[in-house]
């Protein structure tokens, strides 16, 4: 049976969970945005052709994308010890989540501004839309639907990545299942942490799939 201290410290943990996975998710589309909107706008035939940035922002996506989370969360401990003053808890893995994250979201970005079609983007440039207006007024605006499942999956791929995170010290429900769990053989923490995330990403998933719906009626409509 588990006592109110340990029920407290699952409470907490689904908490600062939840905090890890919103908060990076935030500055993962802060940075990873702009980056998946600058792979359409300079791609070959984009809005703005630019074989310099584009090759750029293709290789550094590329890279980033292919380092497998715990590494990257050891390897950038010097800068994370910088940003925030330590290389532990809640706090201090938002910042490898986040840079771990950016690539992953600018992709998913990139695939759904390519989704919208293009015979809608010519007629704006037709009627001789800046390109700010096309980025903003057509692209983004026709595409929100898209957006909104890629955030969808976005948040549940950084919900994975914060349980990961448990491995050194990151807070949370990955933590706790790591460190009473495993080390400690308590079979029915483990259990219950691993329900709690199966929930809460089921409950992120239900919550942006009728987001998307919704949005999808009023653009249909």
């Amino acid at each position: 049976m588990l006592d109110n201290q340990t029920i407290m410290m699952i409470v907490e943990g689904t908490g600062v969970t939840l905090y890890m996975t919103l908060f990076s998710t935030l500055i993962a589309y802060v940075l990873g945005l702009p980056m998946g909107i600058l792979l359409v706008v300079t791609a070959p035939g984009g809005l703005k052709p630019n074989r310099i940035v584009y090759k750029i922002l293709d290789v550094v996506v590329n890279i980033v994308r292919s380092i497998p989370f715990l590494i990257l969360l050891m390897l950038i401990i010097p800068f994370t010890r910088f940003i925030v003053g330590k290389s532990y808890g809640a706090a201090a893995t938002v910042v490898p989540l986040s840079i771990a994250a950016a690539p992953f979201v600018a992709r998913l970005v990139e695939s759904s501004l390519l989704e919208v079609d293009h015979g809608v983007v010519e007629a704006a440039q037709s009627m001789g839309a800046s390109l700010w207006t096309i980025i903003w007024k057509v692209l983004l605006a026709e595409a929100r639907t898209s957006l909104i499942v890629g955030a969808t999956i976005s948040l549940g791929t950084i919900l994975g990545y914060s349980a990961m995170a448990g491995v050194v010290g990151g807070g949370g429900l990955g933590d706790i299942a790591i460190r009473y769990g495993y080390y400690r053989y308590q079979g029915d923490i483990m259990m219950i942490t691993v329900v709690l995330l199966v929930v809460l990403v089921q409950i992120l998933q239900v919550i942006g799939t009728k987001l998307s719906k919704k949005l999808d009626r009023r653009i249909t409509g």
